[in-house]
């Protein structure tokens, strides 16, 4: 059996490069669903698994061992859902007992799903926010490696994977951006912002970043996939500069600029820096004709505050 540079291989035990069975159930997930016509596919309650990238062209693969379906190809870390389990809490899990990937080290991009109507596989797409290595801990790979990109489709793939991995790739740098007007945003509803512009913005910076740690359906940004997080940016200007800001917050950051000067000149810059980044779709939150005008003209697509706020949690 080849051995893929830098692959982090499970040692032969008595010589032999197959590992024996895994230990029953521990969850009633861990079983097959059936369909109406009988095709079987591992997980009760569906499947999902982490397709991860360092930043760097490479993505983390396992090297599935040979008694698991479709034994002795490469795919990623993932597996059964547990009951009640939700698919990108169910692939991080999954990848941190497979490949000991940290469970607060991904930055999580978007979900594909495969939907065969009595059973899920979810691939949940993400960036590795910190360099790790990974690590066989329990018997289902052979090995795991950081394969680069160009090498994937040069390997023995897991069917599913190989057919998905195209567009996944196309995918693997795609962040989309949102730029947020927060003086448009709040001042579109009569809630008595005018009294507490300071708390006002304050709580719409919270909501987007319970928003940003939640993500986006994809329908809402007209992207493929299933479910997008994006990465924002909220522009404070005037009395709103002064919002008090939890720096502890335990979602997923949003950058946060405080307009010196106009409000809607740093929303531009913040527009025409996040286009300038990467060719990933960029959305501006404004109701504003003036700035919408000049956000397009840069590119950017534009949506209005009822958007955000039918988005928001809660």
């Amino acid at each position: 059996m080849p051995r893929v540079p830098g692959e982090n291989r499970l040692p032969d035990v008595d010589g032999a490069t197959t590992p024996g069975p895994p230990p029953g159930p521990r969850d009633p997930g861990d079983a097959w669903a059936i369909g109406p016509d009988g095709t079987k596919a591992w997980g009760r309650f569906g499947a999902a698994g982490l397709l991860a990238d360092d930043g760097a062209g490479r993505v983390l693969l396992q090297h599935r061992v040979e008694w698991s379906h479709h034994g002795g190809t490469w795919g990623i870390p993932g597996g059964a859902r547990h009951q009640g389990e939700d698919a990108v809490t169910g692939a991080l899990r999954e990848s941190a007992e497979e490949a000991g990937v940290p469970e607060d080290g991904i930055d999580l991009r978007h979900t594909a799903v495969l939907d065969l109507g009595f059973w899920t596989y979810t691939t949940v797409v993400g960036r590795a926010s910190r360099p790790f290595e990974p690590v066989i801990a329990d018997r289902e790979s052979l090995a795991l490696s950081w394969i680069p990109v160009d090498d994937v489709a040069d390997l023995p793939l897991h069917p599913g994977f190989g057919a998905s991995w195209p567009a996944l790739r196309a995918s693997l740098d795609t962040t989309p951006r949102v730029v947020v007007d927060a003086a448009n945003v709040v001042g579109s509803r009569p809630d008595g912002w005018w009294r507490d512009r300071a708390g006002a913005a304050g709580r719409l910076v919270d909501g987007v970043r319970a928003l940003a740690a939640d993500g986006v359906a994809s329908a809402e940004l007209d992207l493929p996939f299933a479910h997008w997080w994006p990465r924002w940016t909220v522009v404070l200007e005037g009395d709103a500069r002064e919002a008090r800001l939890d720096p502890d917050a335990a979602a997923r950051p949003v950058d946060v600029v405080r307009a010196a000067a106009s409000g809607d000149d740093a929303i531009v810059a913040a527009t025409e820096q996040a286009l300038a980044d990467s060719d990933a779709p960029v959305l501006v939150v404004t109701a504003d004709r003036e700035l919408r005008s000049r956000v397009e003209a840069l590119g950017a697509g534009v949506r209005g505050p009822a958007w955000l706020r039918d988005v928001l949690p809660g």
